[in-house]
Order: C-alpha cells, then sequence, then structure tokens
C-alpha cells in the first residue's frame, strides 16, 4: 500500500505486479510479520531480508524482499534478469519497489523482489539439520554435506564464468542450495556485485575465485566455532576443495584434450566425458598432427544442463541434472530390456513414465506429496 501523496512505484513482471501492490510497503522491512517457518529459510544477510507469501496466505507465492539503495536494487534486479535469460541457475527477479515512504512521509529504502526458490534452503539451515547416518558413524558430523555443497558451487561459477559473468561476492550465504540425486544444485541468490563482459580474462576469474576462497573458508570457520559440524573440519582446507574442483571442471570444458589419431572412437569418448560432467559440446576445434598420429581437440562453445535437456526433450519432465542423469540411466534399463523388435525411444518412454514413474510417483500418501520434487522422490 502507498501513503496519500506517495510516489510508490513498482517497475517489475507484469503478471506478479497484482500480487505486490497490496503488501505494506509503508512499512520499515523489518516490521513486516513473517511466517516463523519461512524465517527458518533466510539465510545470513548485510541486508534486511524477510521471505513472505502473497496475501499472507499459506499457499500464496513467496517472495524474498530486500532492502537496498535504488542503484544496487536496479543493477542486481537487470542483472538478475540477464542471468535467467542466459539459462543461468539464479533466483527469478520480480520487482524493484521505489518511491517507499512511512506514514509520516519519511522516505523508506528502496527493495528488491525475487522469487524464493522452491525446495531449496541456505546452507546453514542444511549443516543445522540432523546428521545423516553414514555421518554419524564416522563422527564427521556436516562433512558428507559440506562436500556436495563445494562441488554445487564450484559448478555453478564454473557455469558463470562461461556465460562471462563475474560475481564479485561468491559465497555460502549468497547461494541457495536444493537437492540433486545424492548431491546438490547451486542456485546464485545475490547478484548485487556482479558484471557481466564478453568474456571473463584469467585475472577477472582469479579475482573472482580469491573471493570465494576467503568467503567460504570465513562462513565454515563461523559456523565450525557455533559448534554444528564437526570440531576437526579445516575450514581453509574445505574452501581448497573447490577451488581444486573448479579448476578442474574448467580445464576439463576449455582446453585442449590431446587424442590418439588412430583411435575412431577417441572424439567420440571425449565427448562423452564432457556429457558426463552435465554439458554438451556444441562446437570444437580439431587439429590433426599427422605426423605424431595425434588429435588436439579444443572444445569451443559447450552448453550446461546435457540431461536435464535430454530428459525434458524426450520425456517433458523437468529436474535438476543429476536427477535427469539418473531418470535417464533407469530408462535406458527398462529399454535395454525391451524384446526386439522395439518401438522408438519416444514411445516406449510413454510407457516407462506410467508403469515406473508415474506408478511410484501414486504411492506417495497425499498429505505428504509435494515436499520434495518428483524427480527427488524417484532417486
Amino acid at each position: 500500500m502507498a501513503t496519500e501523496g506517495s510516489t510508490l512505484q513498482i517497475t517489475g513482471l507484469g503478471e506478479e505486479i497484482a500480487a505486490l501492490t497490496h503488501l505494506p510497503w509503508d512499512l520499515p522491512l523489518e516490521q513486516w510479520p513473517e511466517d516463523p517457518s519461512l524465517a527458518q529459510q533466510r539465510g545470513i544477510s548485510r541486508h534486511i531480508v524477510r521471505l513472505v507469501r502473497s496475501d499472507f496466505d499459506e499457499n500464496g507465492e513467496i517472495y524474498a524482499i530486500k532492502e537496498t539503495n535504488q542503484e544496487f536494487a536496479n543493477r542486481e534486479y537487470h542483472a538478475l534478469r540477464e542471468l535467467k535469460a542466459r539459462g543461468a541457475p539464479s533466483v527469478d527477479p520480480i520487482a524493484v519497489i521505489e518511491g517507499r515512504s512511512d506514514q509520516r512521509g519519511e522516505e523508506l529504502p528502496c527493495a528488491l523482489v525475487t522469487r524464493f526458490l522452491p525446495f531449496s534452503s541456505p546452507y546453514r539451515v542444511i549443516l543445522s539439520t540432523p546428521a545423516r547416518s553414514e555421518e554419524r558413524s564416522t563422527g564427521h558430523l556436516g562433512g558428507i554435506e559440506i562436500e556436495n555443497m563445494a562441488n554445487a558451487l564450484s559448478f555453478l561459477l564454473v557455469r558463470l564464468h562461461l556465460l562471462g559473468f563475474w560475481w564479485g561476492d561468491c559465497s555460502l550465504s549468497n547461494t541457495l542450495f536444493r537437492r540433486d540425486a545424492d548431491s546438490y544444485a547451486a542456485y546464485l541468490v545475490d547478484a548485487e556485485t556482479g558484471e557481466f563482459h564478453d568474456v571473463l580474462s584469467n585475472g577477472q576469474r582469479e579475482h573472482d575465485l580469491e573471493i570465494a576462497h576467503f568467503n567460504v573458508a570465513a562462513e565454515l570457520e563461523d559456523i565450525s566455532l557455533s559448534g554444528v559440524i564437526y570440531p576437526g573440519l579445516d575450514p581453509v582446507r574445505a574452501s581448497d576443495a573447490i577451488m581444486r574442483r573448479y579448476r578442474r571442471l574448467w580445464s576439463a570444458l576449455t582446453q585442449p584434450q590431446l587424442l590418439d589419431g588412430s583411435d575412431r572412437h577417441a572424439v567420440e569418448r571425449a565427448m562423452r566425458s564432457v556429457q558426463d560432467l552435465g554439458f554438451a559440446v556444441e562446437e570444437v576445434e580439431v587439429k590433426f598432427d599427422g605426423s605424431n598420429h595425434k588429435l588436439n581437440l579444443t572444445p569451443k562453445i559447450v552448453a550446461p544442463d546435457y540431461h536435464k535437456n535430454k530428459l525434458f526433450q524426450l520425456m517433458g519432465l523437468h529436474a535438476q541434472e543429476l536427477q535427469a542423469k539418473r531418470i535417464l540411466a533407469s530408462f535406458d534399463r527398462y529399454y535395454a530390456r525391451m524384446q526386439e523388435p522395439k518401438s522408438s525411444r519416444e514411445d516406449i518412454s510413454r510407457i516407462w513414465l506410467d508403469d515406473i514413474f508415474y506408478h511410484l510417483l501414486k504411492k506417495i500418501p497425499r498429505e505428504l506429496r509435494g515436499r520434495v520434487e518428483d524427480a527427488q522422490v524417484f532417486h
């Protein structure tokens, strides 16, 4: 709501505006009512942030609202829109709220509204949940989860850098994590410091890695001191693991591979190794050294979500990358058992969906449905 004579301005996605206009924009964000269950899903931020439902209805859309200044709000809104347009794993930008004032006419900060990512959690919530059985048996409380989140964060940073996006504040706190089979998928939440370039230089990438290394080590040190995770954790070494994983991924996706020119399947195996990482190679450069019978293969354009896109094209299912890989593997085994002559994979996929996938989902009690993504339930 806006006070009389105010200049409240909402700029954002048209279909979402109606859900935002009734919210109490004339109150400082810290005074907004917040569902306790939503408050638990909030990460740590240097800004005031609230998670609210549209209409404050328990079934309404969940929005994350952050108070900041006008320049940063507009800059981040446009950065997030560009990230979504390029297919980056990030939250959806909804609107920028400007011209706020309280009931006395005093100016209030600008606000940025994003859509809360369903089925996601901040890293502190994940590490604060009861330890899984394998972690209890080893005494490494949180160790497996930290390793999985480290892998997901390094994968996210590689994807952003391939798009020419310099994050500038990569951290666990600025990331949301979503279950993806046995691991996690990471999504960028805060793009306030980010900027796009045609191509990132090695210096820009290294600068981003230095920031990430420091931030993650500091965050893990803080949560280690709180006693949530096992005392033997070395925050710096854990952060080092992100750097190593990033460099391996970056090298596999961008650096030349020297292959045996006499091996007719060498290029196919090289392509498959990149696909196993979750990327499709759309363009390559191959140089043949005839004197040494070697092939020098360099990926020129790689696209993420190989299994995710393949699953959607085949079955119309939405899933995370590792979930999709798991589902496709199950389908491939099913297809291999079909007797000859076989129908097309597309026809068999419809049978598999009814006989296997949806048959499993129907076994979930009605009151428990919707708590976990369908693809994760199948995994």
